[in-house]
C-alpha cells in the first residue's frame, strides 16, 4: 500500500502541484496560531500540551480516518486517503520552481535575476552576493528543502505505515517541522520560550532518523566514501545537527564546498508566505570540496532523483516480498 500511495502522490503532484496559496496550508497556519493563543501560558508543561494539540491531535485524526476507511470500507479507500494525505505533505513542486528559476538565470549569466529570485524565495538580503555564493546557498536551501518535503516525509511515512499507522508519519513530520519554524520565527501571536523549546526539541527528535536516512541515500547514489566521511567529520560544522548531517553528506557526495556565512532575513519569513516557508540558516564553518559552480546544481538534481529512484525500488521490493510472502 505504501509504495502505490507514494507513487500516485508523486505523479499527481508532478502533474498538478498544490498551489502555494491554498486552504489546507492556510488552515494549518490558523490551527497553529489558535493553539498558541489558547494554550500557551508560558509554563514548560503548557508548551508540551500546546505542541501535542497542534501536532499529535491532527496526526491521530488522520490515523482514525485511515482505520475507519480500511476496516469499514476497504483497502482501496484507505489507499485513496493515503494518496490524498501524501499529496498535501509530500512533493518537489512545493519548492522546485524556485530552484529551476535561479538555475536558469545563472546559466544565462543573469546574476542580478538570480539574486532577486533567491531573495524572494528565502526572504533574505542577498546584497551583491558573488556567483559562487549564490550557487552555494541554492544548493544548501534546495537540499534541505528536498529533505523536508520529500525524503523526510517518505521516511517517516514508510516507517509508521509499516507499523500499521497509515499516513500518520507524513502528517506528524510536516506539522512538527512547520510549528517549530512558525513559533520560533514569530507568528502574529508570539510564542513563549517554553513553547519554542518544546517544538524545537520535538522536531529534533522526529527528524533524527529521517535526516540520517536522507544522508545515507545521498551517499549510496553519490560518492559513497566521501559522503560518509563528510557525515562523520564535518556534520558538526553546521549549527543544526540534523541539517548538518544532510549537508555534510551532500558536500561529500557531489564534491562541493558548503557552509559559510548565512544570509540575513529581511522580512518576517512566515507572513502569509505559505506552509513550505523558508529554510532556517545560520553561519557555519565550510566543508572541504570544490568551489560551488553552476554545474553543481545539475549534480544536486541528479543526486535527488537518483535517491528517489532508490527509495521507490526499495519500497517496491518490500511490497513484492510482502505479497509473495
Amino acid at each position: 500500500m505504501s509504495f502505490f500511495a507514494i507513487l500516485f502522490a508523486l505523479l499527481i503532484e508532478q502533474a498538478r502541484p498544490l498551489a502555494r496559496s491554498n486552504p489546507i496550508h492556510a488552515g494549518v497556519r490558523a490551527w497553529a496560531l489558535s493553539i498558541s493563543r489558547n494554550f500557551d501560558a508560558g509554563k514548560a508543561h503548557h508548551g508540551w500540551v500546546a505542541w501535542a494539540l497542534a501536532v499529535l491531535l491532527p496526526s491521530i485524526a488522520v490515523l482514525a480516518v485511515h482505520w475507519l476507511l480500511f476496516y469499514g470500507v476497504g483497502w482501496p479507500a484507505a489507499v485513496v486517503w493515503n494518496v490524498a494525505v501524501l499529496y498535501v505533505t509530500l512533493g518537489f513542486r512545493q519548492f522546485s520552481h524556485h530552484f529551476t528559476n535561479i538555475r536558469d538565470a545563472l546559466e544565462e549569466r543573469d546574476e542580478d535575476s538570480a539574486r532577486a529570485r533567491l531573495a524572494a524565495w528565502q526572504q533574505v538580503d542577498v546584497g551583491q552576493l558573488p556567483r559562487s555564493e549564490i550557487v552555494r546557498h541554492v544548493v544548501e536551501y534546495s537540499v534541505i528543502a528536498a529533505h523536508r518535503h520529500v525524503f523526510g516525509v517518505l521516511a517517516c511515512f514508510s516507517v509508521l505505515a509499516a507499523l500499521g499507522l497509515g499516513p500518520t508519519g507524513a502528517v506528524l513530520y510536516r506539522l512538527a517541522e512547520f510549528v517549530s519554524r512558525y513559533w520560533k520565527a514569530g507568528s502574529p501571536h508570539p510564542a513563549s520560550a517554553s513553547l519554542q523549546r518544546a517544538s524545537a526539541r520535538s522536531w529534533t527528535v522526529i527528524d533524527w532518523l529521517p535526516a540520517r536516512l536522507t544522508a545515507l541515500s545521498f551517499a549510496v547514489v553519490g560518492s559513497f566514501e566521501e559522503a560518509i566521511d563528510g557525515w562523520r567529520f564535518h556534520a558538526q560544522r553546521f549549527p543544526n545537527d540534523n541539517d548538518g548531517v544532510v549537508l555534510a553528506a551532500t558536500s561529500g557526495a557531489i564534491n562541493v564546498r558548503l557552509g559559510g556565512e548565512a544570509l540575513r532575513a529581511r522580512v518576517d519569513p512566515l507572513s502569509p508566505a505559505g506552509f513550505d516557508g523558508d529554510i532556517e540558516a545560520a553561519s557555519s564553518d565550510v566543508t572541504p570540496g570544490r568551489e560551488p559552480e553552476v554545474g553543481h546544481l545539475r549534480s544536486v538534481v541528479g543526486l535527488v532523483w537518483r535517491s528517489v529512484v532508490v527509495w521507490m525500488l526499495l519500497l517496491a521490493l518490500l511490497t513484492l516480498a510482502r505479497l509473495l510472502g
